[in-house]
């Protein structure tokens, strides 16, 4: 098995340390423990050992994630190593060489890779863009086959922060209940919503639906790397044992502080100043694009740091993010590696100074070209 590179992951591990301003995060600026554990709770994890945890995540931890999911409780979950390992372990404990799944692009394309590596046959299916970034539902329907064995979808998407429709949820669920596949719904920006009403997950709308999510997107703890999946009990069995061959069990500290962090108030608190940052920042880079004299236009997002903004120059994205890199020291990430050429993915989530500092840049940056 050869897995392809992960060019979005490769270009931004290369330089996103080398560069002055980077724009090319798709979370918000990580927030410091100290702000959000009390003095006692600090000096409690201090005093915590290093302990090998439960490999499933505590049992707190697990209720705590319950919460957020209708009709869930312990045994449909499963604590990862960030959302990244829940989707690595949903494509390999449910599709086999030869399936179909059928893929939401523009996406953050790590399910695709995996999927492709592992002989599953990857099947693009695009959002549209003068639908608000969404599916046509006939679309779908018509690349269903007896192959079929899954629909992924993103939800909030990345990179285009659009949420699915309420109609397009229900045409994705019928469809995958008629035709017996399995439902994977990456919801990591669950929570980001800017309007700050929480889009309805997929979890309990039908039984093979797998659901994953972490705390490193609205919950700004990247560094935590903390995640989870939700599925049918069978599944989270399944998920597990494959678990024991990756990252057998997340770090327990990380456990110990996301079961503070998913408390409700303290929940309801940290998505509360996400929304405030979020349409802050989002204000400034609308500004900043209307000043381009329209070499740049997005569709304003409804979750999430970022924004899919569309180039209006004879310039390629990846073209366009490397002169931008290698001449004024901003990254940002082209949309030829979400899968969709002609489009820029900017992070708003810096703080608003910095945003504006670098968007600065970016704009002398299209001046010389």
């Amino acid at each position: 098995m050869k897995f392809e590179e992960f060019e979005l992951e490769r270009n931004q591990s290369l330089f996103e340390h080398k560069v002055d301003f980077n724009l090319s995060e798709s979370g918000l600026h990580p927030l410091p423990l100290k702000d959000i554990l009390t003095r006692e709770e600090q000096q409690s994890l201090l005093d915590t050992e290093l302990i090998y945890g439960y490999t499933k995540g505590t049992p707190l931890l697990r209720d705590r994630i319950t919460g957020l999911y209708e009709g869930a409780n312990r045994e449909n979950i499963l604590a990862t190593s960030g959302s990244a390992e829940a989707n690595f372990i949903a494509i390999m404990t449910t599709l086999n060489p030869g399936d179909e799944l059928i893929y939401m692009v523009p996406n953050y394309l790590q399910i695709r890779g995996i999927a492709r590596s592992c002989g599953v046959k990857v099947i693009e299916l695009p959002l549209h863009e003068e639908l608000g970034w969404q599916w046509d539902i006939d679309e779908l329907r018509s690349r269903i086959s007896k192959k079929t064995k899954m629909i992924a979808v993103c939800h909030p998407n990345n990179p285009t922060g659009s949420i699915v429709s309420a109609d397009n949820m229900r045409g994705i669920i019928d469809i995958a209940s008629e035709n017996d596949c399995w439902i994977l719904s990456d919801e990591v920006y669950r929570g980001a919503e800017l309007n700050g009403i929480e889009s309805p997950s997929f979890y309990g709308s039908y039984e093979k639906t797998i659901v994953n999510a972490g705390l490193s997107k609205a919950y700004r703890l990247p560094g935590l790397r903390l995640g989870w999946t939700v599925g049918p009990r069978d599944y989270i069995e399944k998920a597990w044992a494959f678990h024991d061959y990756t990252s057998i069990s997340i770090a327990f500290h990380s456990d110990w502080v996301a079961s503070k962090i998913l408390k409700k108030e303290r929940r309801k608190e940290i998505l509360g100043g996400t929304k405030k940052h979020l349409n802050e920042n989002l204000n400034t880079l609308r500004e900043w694009v209307g000043s381009l004299d329209g070499k740049l236009s997005m569709n304003l997002p409804q979750a999430g740091a970022i924004a899919f903004v569309r180039i209006h120059m004879n310039e390629s994205s990846e073209k366009l993010t490397y002169h931008i890199r290698d001449n004024f020291s901003v990254l940002l990430t082209a949309g030829k590696w979400f899968g969709l050429e002609g489009f820029l993915r900017f992070g708003y989530g810096p703080p608003n100074q910095y945003l504006s500092a670098a968007l600065e840049r970016i704009g002398t940056s299209l001046k010389k070209i």
